[in-house]
Formats: structure tokens, sequence, C-alpha cells
């Protein structure tokens, strides 16, 4: 035991000398960082890996002619400046709630670019010389994946150092409202070009920080050096640019991309961002883009090494050179055609804003040329209107109606649109709204421009929603003045696409339902199956007519067929045929058109020839000709009708039903009932309707009318008379566009009064079928006489045409 102590004891003292050895060897001056697979918690000292990733980091920023170790040592050397209490307090919530959508970052850089472009060129038309050598007002973007590096770069008028501090270190002070001031000073006479300025509230800049976690801002202004501005989010530096003057006029945004950005570094996803946005900026803007292009390259064979070449040249007779020589020529001719990748600056914005310019100065070909390429559509629009609207709010707009109406047109009635795109000053604001343009409207496609319109901080929607409404009711009511313009052949195709768009139109705008009413157009009864308008059907109507009637069916035919028009027709009057399921629902909306009032000829309160004193007499006769009749209807058919009648409006027909005032007509009560959204038992007040007893109106000259008097004169107890009554509603149910309660009670009732028509008693009975044995029994018996029966019966058959063809031939 003894001994093991012992040992123990030297083995630690031997590890404790050697601990204490390699302890001096090392140099203290340097830690050591953790090894991957090191327990980074146990080091007391902490980890240098967030200190190399920083380092790492500050070394891919790199600019041109401008190392990142020099970088960094004039950032370190330079004035930090704490951005002001407000910026801090909103940079948080910039970053992290303002903006919805990352993306626009880059449309806020651009609309900033635009903006200096913008000022350069104003102050330009003053000074000759603000230009100097840049003379080109443009703005160029460029994506270094490498580096994780995107530039935006602009020949605009640049800034100071001072304005550097200002505009990029405080919110309330924007570069835009701060030079607006200037100008208008200096330009009393309200120069419109100014407008043309956005960012008034001077936060666009700071969403850069939404993709970036380091900006860079390099600047040269005429009357100053160039100045680099450099920030995290939370300070800023500014610094003399050490490489002089090398943009000549203008500024460079450089970001450093997070690494969850990286999309921001795609070609693809910057062309797409820019198209969406920035498509109709003033200046033209171009993109760093790449291209695989084909190429044919040589495909010489270098393999063979130059001293396996001299021997064999040591060795060849004139003769083998000269065959080696066309070898050699023929060998360099071979070439091979092969993918390059090349990169260019591409234009990014090749349309301009064509509803910038006056209407006289673009054509018909570019109006169709700008529709196709902004809708993406194959066809010319059936119309357009460019109109400039001023007032409250001024704004340009072009508006085109398609040829043809989206295929889901209805299906996303009731979804926001984005058939109206919204421009602040060329710059593409949104297109997800509801405010710009009516549901019944959403097949108009179309741009807004407006200089007027304040932004929030975010640009995503608009701060005052009543500008957006004057701009929605200038739209509309431009919209339908130029459905109007249509002309008559270009109407019918409108109407074919667009019918049912005016109709819900007429119900749901009520501002404008005098404007959409004039645009309706019918089939009517005298219109030849073309369609006229109400303006055409009140030019045609009778000198004494107080109403406009029309009647509501399934179809033009079903609509012809109604009891209800027959009177009506034969007087000569012109009745509207409703055949869309929605035109009730219009008319319902639209009580009266020119001061004459619509009457549904199938409900009650039909009033013709209201001053034919001699007409009405004769009518008090028939009333009370037919009381008795009328009374027995109203008795034993009470469970069906509400009242019993004499008609004005029957011709043909026996008897019809008819609706209340304000009762469902047969048509609306198939629509009713045909609602797939209505609840398990149904809304209470529709069932009130479908279940109100319509009101039954006889024609006094009809025979079965005559016959069914007689009877009830004779017996009100008459069974007959009962059935024949009862046959009579249910085929006047039919005929008047109503479903039958009971269809089965129907059958039974046509079976009795075929019965009487045919002779065979209401009692006698159905035979009962056979049993198997007793079918068998009569198969056997009659199988012989079937046959001697059948052969008489084809043997006189024959003879009959053999007399027949006999006669002919007499």
């Amino acid at each position: 035991m003894l001994k093991w102590l012992l040992f123990t004891a030297l083995l630690g003292a031997l590890l404790f000398a050697n601990i204490c050895q390699a302890e001096d060897e090392i140099d203290t001056s340097t830690p050591i960082p953790p090894k991957v697979d090191d327990d980074i918690g146990k080091h007391t000292d902490g980890s240098k890996t967030d200190d190399e990733v920083v380092q790492k980091e500050e070394e891919a920023i790199k600019l041109d002619g401008l190392s990142a170790k020099e970088f960094r040592t004039l950032v370190d050397a330079s004035e930090k400046h704490q951005f002001q209490t407000e910026v801090n307090r909103m940079m948080k919530l910039i970053i992290n709630s303002l903006y919805k959508n990352k993306e626009i970052f880059l449309r806020e850089l651009i609309s900033n670019a635009s903006d200096a472009l913008d000022k350069i060129r104003f102050l330009s038309l003053t000074d000759k010389n603000a230009l100097g050598d840049k003379e080109e007002l443009i703005i160029r973007i460029k994506a270094d994946k490498e580096n994780r590096m995107l530039h935006i770069t602009d020949t605009g008028i640049g800034m100071t150092q001072t304005e550097l501090v200002q505009f990029l270190g405080t919110i309330a002070k924007s570069d835009t409202s701060e030079f607006f001031n200037k100008a208008q000073k200096a330009q009393q006479d309200g120069s419109t070009s100014m407008s043309d300025l956005i960012g008034q509230f001077g936060v666009g800049f700071y969403s850069c920080f939404l993709v970036a976690d380091k900006v860079i801002v390099t600047s040269k202004h005429n009357a100053d050096d160039q100045y680099i501005w450099e920030s995290d989010s939370t300070s800023f530096n500014v610094f003399k640019d050490p490489r002089g003057n090398t943009l000549g006029r203008g500024t460079t945004v450089s970001l450093r991309i997070k690494e969850e950005a990286g999309e921001y570094l795609e070609s693809s996803t910057l062309d797409e961002i820019i198209r969406r946005y920035s498509q109709f900026i003033n200046f033209n803007i171009y993109l760093w883009h790449s291209k695989t292009v084909r190429e044919e390259v040589s495909n010489d064979d270098d393999s063979t090494t130059e001293a396996k070449k001299s021997d064999e040249t040591d060795k060849k007779t004139d003769e083998d050179v000269a065959v080696e020589d066309d070898k050699e020529e023929e060998k360099k001719k071979k070439t091979e055609t092969v993918n390059k990748t090349v990169w260019n600056w591409e234009l990014m914005n090749e349309s301009k804003p064509i509803w910038q310019r006056k209407t006289s100065e673009v054509t018909e070909e570019e109006y169709y040329a700008f529709y196709k390429s902004f809708t993406k559509e194959s066809e010319d629009p059936l119309i357009f209107s460019h109109f400039t609207a001023e007032g409250e709010v001024t704004f340009k707009s072009i508006l085109y109606i398609p040829k043809t109406a989206p295929f889901d047109l209805f299906s996303n009635y009731n979804k926001k649109v984005d058939t109206i795109k919204l421009y602040v000053r060329r710059v593409f604001i949104t297109d997800n709204f509801e405010e710009m343009m009516p549901k019944y409207l959403s097949f108009i496609r179309g741009v807004v421009d407006s200089d007027d319109l304040p932004l929030n901080v975010s640009r995503e929607t608009l701060q005052q929603s009543k500008l957006l409404k004057v701009i929605k009711k200038k739209l509309v009511r431009k919209a339908l003045d130029t459905i109007k313009k249509l002309s008559s052949e270009d109407y019918v195709t409108f109407w074919k696409e667009y019918g049912t768009n005016i109709k819900l139109g007429v119900i749901d705008d009520s501002a404008n339902r005098t404007r959409l009413a004039k645009l309706l157009r019918f089939t009517t009864s005298l219109s030849d199956d073309k369609q006229t308008s109400l303006s055409e059907y009140i030019e045609r109507m009778k000198p004494k007519q107080e109403h406009i009637y029309f009647i509501a069916a399934m179809s033009i035919d079903e609509a012809k067929k109604s009891p209800f028009v027959e009177g009506i027709l034969r007087k000569g009057y012109e009745i509207l045929y409703l055949i869309d399921p929605v035109d009730q629902y219009c008319l319902q909306s639209l009580p009266e058109y020119e001061g004459k009032r619509f009457q549904n000829v199938a409900k009650d309160g039909l009033e013709l020839d209201k001053s034919n004193k001699k007409q009405e007499e004769h009518k008090k006769y028939l009333e009370k000709l037919y009381e008795p009749l009328l009374i027995w209807l109203k008795d034993k058919l009470s469970d069906k009708i509400s009242d019993a009648k004499i008609s004005d409006r029957l011709v043909q027909t026996p008897m019809a039903l008819v609706a209340s005032q304000y009762g469902y007509d047969g048509n609306m009560e198939r629509i009713a009932r045909a609602q797939a959204y209505q609840k398990s038992g149904g809304d209470a007040t529709m069932n009130f309707y479908l279940n109100q007893k319509k009101s039954l109106e006889i024609n006094p000259r009809h025979p079965l009318i005559k016959d069914l008097l007689r009877r009830v004169q004779d017996s009100k107890d008459d069974k007959i008379a009962f059935d024949l009554a009862n046959v009579m509603i249910e085929a006047a149910t039919l005929r008047s566009g109503y479903d039958l309660k009971d269809s089965v009670g129907f059958a039974d009732r046509i079976e009795s009064m075929l019965r009487r028509a045919m002779g065979i008693s209401l009692d006698e009975q159905i035979e009962d079928e056979p049993t198997d044995e007793e079918k068998q029994v009569k198969l056997d018996t009659n199988y012989e006489e079937d046959i001697v029966d059948n052969d008489a019966t084809n043997s006189k058959t024959t003879s009959t045409k053999n007399s027949d063809k006999t006669h002919k031939d007499l």
C-alpha cells in the first residue's frame, strides 16, 4: 500500500512539472480561440468567435479603390455621430414593424435617386454648369454576390458633408422637403416640376436596414468634396473620401446584405422588383445583368510537348513537313460553340409613363402597346380613356376596357382586385385595395398617378382616405362616360361581356344609379331579339302609357308564352323581357326611369285602359255575372288562394296566379328557392314571402271558365266542378311560373280526368298481378291463338296494301 502511494505522488509531481513548463512556453499575449470540439462554456475568458465574425464581415466591405483595412481605419479615425433620439426611436419601428414587404427598400432608394436627379435637372435650367461633365441622368444598380454588397448609384445632385449629417441623421428634416422649400424661395412662379419630389417624411432611406446590417453612402455635391457616410443603424460616421472625386457628381448607396436577405443579390429578384415598383420612373434605370450567349472558340490540342515536337521535326523529310503543315492548318481551323456568360447594363424601364404626355402626342398604337405591356393581354382593348382630373386632388389616368371579360370575373367578385395600379409621381404604391374602383367595375384596367396623395411613413397605405374617395368618384364617372361613348357595334360586345356588371352597379351604387340606368339594355317584345335601352323604350311608349312593363322568366320563349303578357301585347304595349336572374333585383333598385315607374305584369295592380269608361263598365258587369263562381273559388280553394278576380290581362289562358304588389312572382320564387347559401330551415323573411298566397285571376271569355260557372250555378257541391277547379288552378300555378307543392295530388287528378274522358269508371280497380303458375298457363293456352291472330292480321294487312296499290295503279 505504501509503495502504491509513493508511486502516485511521484506521477503527480511529474505531471505538474510538465504543465508548468508548457505554460512557460505559451505566449500569453495571444489568446487561444476554442476549437470546434471545445466546450465553449468552460472558457472563462469568453469566446472570440463573435469578434472574428465581425472582422470577417468588415473585410467584406470593399469599395472601389479602397481596401477593407483602409476603410476600417477611416471609420475608426472619423468622428462618430449618434442618431437623434427620434431617429433611434423610429429605427426599431421601421426595421421590425413598419414595412410589411422588405422588397420596398429598393423602391425607396430608387425613389430617392429619382428625387436627386430631378433636383439637378431643375438646377440645370438656371445654371448651365450644374451638370458639368455628367450630363447623363441615370440610375445604376449592381449586386456583388461574393462580398454580399448591393450598390445603387445615381448621377443626381449629391449631398455635402453637412447634408449627409443633417438629412441621414434625422427623421423630421427630409432632404426632399428641405430642397423643396429652397426651390420655392428661388422660384416664385410655382413651377410644377418641383412637385415631383417624394420623401416628405424622410424615413424611406432607413428601409434599407430591413435587408442590410451595414449601409455606406458615398456622395459628391458640386459645392463640396466627396464624402462617405457609414452606419450600422445604431450610430453613423462621416468622413472625407480619400479616393478623391470618383463619382463626378451623385450618390452611391452600398448595402451589406444580411444573410437571410440573400435573395436581393439575385439579378432576377432585383429585375422583378424594379419592373414592379419603378417601371415608370422618369430616368433610365440600369441593372448589372448577366446573360448566356453562344460563342465559337478554337479547340486546338496543345497536349504535345515542345521537346517531342522538336525531336519529330528533326526526323521528318521535306515532304513529311509539308503534309504536317497542311494538317496543322486544318487543325487551327477547327472550332466549337460554347456557352459564355456576358455581363452588361440592361435597361429596366423601357416603358415610359405615357399618361404623363398630352393625349395629342400619343398615338393609338402607343396606347394599345402600353395596354398589352401593362396587362399582359394579347388583344387590343375595346376602348380607352386618357384624362387629367383637377380639383381637390389632381391626378392623371388611363383606363382600359378589355374586349373579353376575365374567366374569374365573378368568382373573385368579393375579393380585392389589382386591376388599377396607384402611382405617386411614377412610383408604384399598391394595387391591393378596394377604394379605387367599385366591385362592379373590377374589369376595368388602368393606372392612376397623382402628385397630391400624402403617404404615411411606410408608403404602403394612404394616410387620408378622403382623397382616395375623391379619386374613386372621378374614376367611376369617367369610366361610365367612357362606356357611354362606345359605338353601337362595340356596345353589343361590351354588353355581352359586362352587362351583368352594370346591373350589379345599379343595385350597389346608389350615387351613380341614374347614370348606370342609361347603360342598361333589355330584349323586348318589339326589339326582335335585339337589345334596347330604357330611353328607346320610352320613345316608343303609347301616348297615355304610364308604366314601363316587364315580365321575368327563365328564357325569351318562356316570357313570350307567359299568360301575363297576352292582354298587354294584344293592346299594343311593349314589354321588357327579363331573363337574367339579376334583372329583377336591378329593377327593384330602380323604381323609375325618366319619370316612368316599372310595372311587373305578373303582379297585382296592373291597370290597362284605366280611362276607358266603357271598359270599366263592362268589367263591372262581368264581376256581377261571375260573382257566384268567384265566391265559390275563394271558399273551396281558400288554402291555395287569397282572392279571386276577373282578369284584364288574360286572353288565351283560363286562369293565372298573380303575386301581391310586394310578393314574389314565379321567377323570383324560383331564384329564392335555388339560393344555395340558405341556412338549414331557411330564412324567416324569405319563408314568409315564399308561403304567401296568390290572387287567382280568371278569364271570363274562356269556355272552361264558362262551364265551371254553369256547374257551380247548378250545384255548389258538384264533385266534378271541384276536381276541375283544382286541376285548373294547379295548371295555372305551373303556367304562372310557380312550383307545385303537391305534384302527386296533381297527377292523381289528371288521371281521374283521363278516366272520365275515356269512359273508365273511377271505381274500376287495377287487376292483380298473376302468379308465376298463372302466367305459364296463360302463355301455354294463348300461344297458338296468338299465332293464329297474328297470321290473320298479317294477311289482312297484306291484302290491304295490295288493294291500295291496285287503287293507285288505276
